[in-house]
C-alpha cells in the first residue's frame, strides 16, 4: 500500500478495541512471579516522568521488585545483543521504539501470550505474539517560542526549507526520535520520489546534529540554544509549554506516529515475572499510569490526558510508522543520513 494511501486520521485505529476487556491475570502466573521475585526493565521511556510510577504501581500491586536501566532504543539494542551472544542475559523485559527485528532474527525475543492484548486494537499488538504497545508517540518539529514569532512558524514541511532558518536547525542523528525517523516518514509520506527531492533540499539548510536524548534536544532549544527541532514527541513539548516554557510543537500534517514496543527475551531469568510486568503495562490500572504521565495509552477505553494531540482526537492527519517499516527501512533512512546531512 502507497505511504500516501496510510496517511490517515487514526480515528478508527485507536477507537476499535480488539476486544472485550481482558481477562484477570492468573493466579497461577502471579504466584510463579512472587516466587521468581523480581523483573528487569531495559528501557527507553523516561525514568522520572513514567518509569518510576509504573514501578511503584507494579511492586505495590504485586510485590515483585522492578531492577531498570534507561537508554535510547539503539543503545539498549547493542546491550541486549550483546548479552545474547555472551550467554549472559541480564534483561527479562525491554522497551524499544526500534530495533526489535534484529533480536527476533537472533531468536532473543520470546513469543508471548497476553490476557490483556485483546483489549488492544490491532495496530498495538504483534499478530505472531512477539510484542505489544503499551503507549505510542506523535512525531512532530517543535520551536522556541521566544526566538519564532507566531507568523514565522512553519506551517508545512516545505516551510522548513526557508533559507532564514538555514544553520537553525537541529536534530539528534540516530534513532527514529531523531534524523533516520524524520528521513522515513519523509520517504514515506512524500513517496520515494518527492521525498528525496526534498531531503535534498533539507540538506542544504546545515542541520546541527547534537547526541542526546529527543527529550533533552528540545530541552536545548527550550534554553534558546536553537529555534527549531526536528522529531520530537509532541507532548513533550506541550508539557514544557503548561509549565511556562517557550514551546510549542508544529502541526505539520501528516504528523508521524510511532508504538512503544515492549516484549520479553527468549532467555529471560525471570519469564514469568516478566510476562506479570506486560500485563499490568497494558491493564487498565497501568494504562492510566501512562495518562496520567501524558503518554498515549493504547487501549482504546483509556484516553489521552491533552486530546489535543493525538490524531484521533486532535483532528489531524497521520502516518503510523508500524515495526516491520522499521525492520525493513532503518538502515536506508540511517544510511540517507549519512549521505546528505554529515
Amino acid at each position: 500500500m502507497k505511504a500516501s494511501m496510510k496517511a490517515v486520521a487514526l480515528t478508527a485505529a485507536l477507537i476499535i478495541s480488539g476486544a472485550a476487556c481482558a481477562q484477570d491475570v492468573s493466579p497461577e502466573l502471579i504466584a510463579k512471579a512472587k516466587q521468581e521475585g523480581k523483573v528487569v526493565y531495559y528501557t527507553d521511556l523516561i525514568v522520572d516522568q513514567i518509569v518510576r510510577p509504573l514501578v511503584a504501581g507494579f511492586e505495590a500491586k504485586y510485590g515483585v521488585k522492578v531492577e531498570y536501566a534507561r537508554a535510547d532504543s539503539q543503545a539498549n539494542l547493542l546491550k541486549l545483543m550483546n548479552e545474547q551472544k555472551a550467554g549472559n542475559v541480564q534483561a527479562d523485559v525491554f522497551a524499544m521504539t526500534s530495533g526489535l527485528k534484529p533480536l527476533q532474527d537472533a531468536g532473543a525475543v520470546m513469543k508471548i501470550n497476553l490476557d490483556g492484548a485483546k483489549a488492544l486494537p490491532d495496530e498495538f499488538k504483534d499478530p505472531n505474539g512477539y510484542w505489544v504497545a503499551a503507549n505510542y508517540y506523535v512525531m512532530t518539529p517543535a520551536v522556541n517560542t521566544d526566538l519564532v514569532p507566531e507568523k514565522d512558524r512553519p506551517k508545512t514541511y516545505e516551510d522548513l526549507l526557508d533559507k532564514k532558518w538555514t544553520d537553525k536547525i537541529v536534530w539528534k542523528p540516530n534513532d527514529t526520535s531523531g534524523a533516520p525517523g524524520f528521513i522515513g516518514h519523509v520517504l514515506r509520506a512524500m513517496g520515494e520520489e518527492k521525498g528525496m527531492a526534498y531531503l535534498g533540499k533539507l540538506g542544504e539548510q546545515r542541520i546541527k546534529s547534537v547526541s542526546a536524548s529527543a527529550r533533552a534536544v528540545l530541552d536545548q532549544v527550550i534554553a534558546g540554544e536553537y529555534p527549531i527541532v526536528l522529531q520530537i514527541f509532541n507532548h513533550h513539548a506541550a508539557l514544557s509549554a503548561k509549565k511556562g516554557a517557550p514551546s510549542q510543537w508544529l502541526k505539520l500534517e501528516p504528523v508521524m506516529v510511532q508504538t512503544e514496543l515492549h516484549a520479553i527475551m527468549s532467555a529471560a531469568p525471570h519469564p514469568s515475572a516478566a510476562k506479570l510486568f506486560l500485563e499490568y503495562l497494558i491493564s487498565k490500572e497501568g494504562q492510566r499510569i501512562f495518562q496520567k504521565a501524558d503518554y498515549f495509552p493504547t487501549r482504546s477505553d483509556v484516553p489521552a490526558s491533552m486530546p489535543e494531540l493525538a490524531p484521533s482526537t486532535g483532528g489531524f492527519k497521520a502516518v503510523v510508522m508500524s515495526p516491520d517499516d522499521i525492520a525493513r527501512d532503518y538502515e536506508k533512512w540511517a544510511a540517507l543520513y549519512q549521505q546528505m546531512f554529515r
